[in-house]
């Protein structure tokens, strides 16, 4: 698997992955901007307007305009937002890439943004963060980096909130789409069964347009974290729903691998340690899992569990106990275990290289972010490099109790029980 990086003239990147064996292709345009680089009055604006690009556009003023070119080629089309990009994709058959093409460019760089729409829109977006608020397993992420981010645009949620959202007007929308919508921050990523020159010449005839402008970049965020945080979000349920975490670095560190292979063996599937422990031996939890999350400058390995609640102190301490074991040596890392680690890491990728949008988030994701861009098999023989003893030096690096930090969804009006055991 390769790919190409190229711009045009006004400096749009855009990146393609050939894919000769597919009929299928996915198109996505990526825009460098998301929660992280919003204002606090109009927090959710980005996600917001990922909403309003679907509601009607220049030669298409309706919803239903837009959605029918797309149903009439049997594509697929959706948006994401995150926290530091925004994306917009249709997926379809090889055949009809130029239909996709002049869909997506006219619904991204020529969206209506009509003001009842807006006002329409507000109802569904402030129903949609509510669904997140009721589902603890889905909020409780959200609840995490509010405490380990707190005083950072990247500790607000990506939706906003129902206040933010109900003040943003249209002239908001048209001032945040001149500061970030321009081809410095954006890129178009096209993977599938493609010609690359086919490509570039529909590219350039849908995108010239676009204006270069200065690059507009996110306030960084330096965590001065020194003593155990804790988060509670009391909550009538009948299930406890924790994320307990340890501060590291950003996309780039070149001690990533080592982190992700720690992460695996702690948690990383169902003969990992946690859920040997937590859920096969004690049944403390039905879901329990661990991983690392990476923003440019800074990130956080942590574990996620959904216990019961009359033993939820029963579940943090032995999952304290699972980090501190590899920290102190009492329970070593054998070669075995870094071996299935591996292969699991290695495995997940080559499964999910196999679709289209997937190869295309593995491959956008470092083209905006990071210093260069690693093959599939650079990762794996990166991974394949790490040792026992790079793993150890994370650990104990990482699992120290100032890092400590432990948010919780549930029934619970007393927060000192778990002060305690956090010390």
């Amino acid at each position: 698997m390769t790919y190409s990086l190229n711009k045009l003239s006004n400096g749009l990147r855009i990146l393609t992955v050939p894919m000769q064996s597919l009929e299928s292709v996915t198109v996505t345009i990526w825009v460098k901007t998301g929660s992280r680089y919003e204002e606090a009055k109009t927090n959710g604006i980005s996600h917001f307007l990922e909403h309003m690009v679907f509601k009607g556009s220049k030669k298409r003023p309706t919803a239903k305009a837009i959605s029918e070119v797309v149903d009439s080629i049997g594509g697929e089309f959706n948006a994401a937002t995150s926290k530091d990009w925004t994306n917009f994709y249709i997926k379809t058959r090889v055949g009809n890439l130029e239909t996709a093409m002049d869909v997506l460019a006219d619904m991204v760089l020529n969206p209506l943004l009509k003001s009842e729409e807006i006002e329409r829109e507000k109802g569904t977006i402030i129903q949609e963060i509510a669904m997140y608020e009721d589902t603890p397993m889905m909020h409780i992420g959200d609840v995490f980096e509010e405490l380990v981010f707190a005083g950072s645009p990247l500790g607000w949620d990506t939706a906003g909130t129902g206040k933010t959202v109900k003040s943003i007007k249209k002239d908001d929308f048209l001032r945040y789409r001149s500061i970030h919508y321009h081809p410095d921050q954006m890129m178009v990523s096209i993977v599938g069964g493609i010609k690359e020159a086919e490509v570039g010449k529909l590219v350039q005839k849908y995108f010239t347009g676009l204006t270069p402008k200065t690059v507009t970049e996110p306030q960084m965020f330096e965590s001065k974290q020194d003593k155990p945080q804790l988060k509670l979000q009391t909550k009538k349920a009948e299930q406890a729903h924790l994320i307990m975490g340890f501060m590291s670095e950003g996309r780039n560190y070149e001690g990533r691998f080592a982190q992700s292979l720690l992460a695996t063996i702690l948690g990383g599937g169902m003969s990992s340690r946690m859920f040997i422990e937590v859920r096969e031996r004690r049944g403390l939890a039905y879901s329990i899992r661990t991983g690392v999350d990476r923003y440019q400058e800074i990130g956080y390995l942590s574990t996620y569990a959904g216990v019961d609640v009359g033993k939820t102190d029963v579940a943090i301490k032995v999952m304290l106990n699972e980090y501190q074991k590899i920290a102190d040596g009492r329970s070593a890392i054998t070669p075995y275990e870094l071996t299935k680690a591996k292969e699991y890491l290695k495995g997940h990728l080559a499964l999910a290289l196999e679709d289209t949008k997937d190869v295309t988030a593995f491959f956008a994701d470092q083209a905006l972010f990071s210093k260069e861009i690693l093959l599939p098999e650079e990762v794996y023989r990166k991974v394949d490099k790490v040792t026992v003893k790079d793993v150890l030096v994370e650990a104990k690096k990482l699992f120290v109790p100032e890092k400590l930090n432990l948010a919780i969804i549930g029934p619970f009006k007393n927060r000192e029980k778990f002060v305690q055991l956090l010390k």
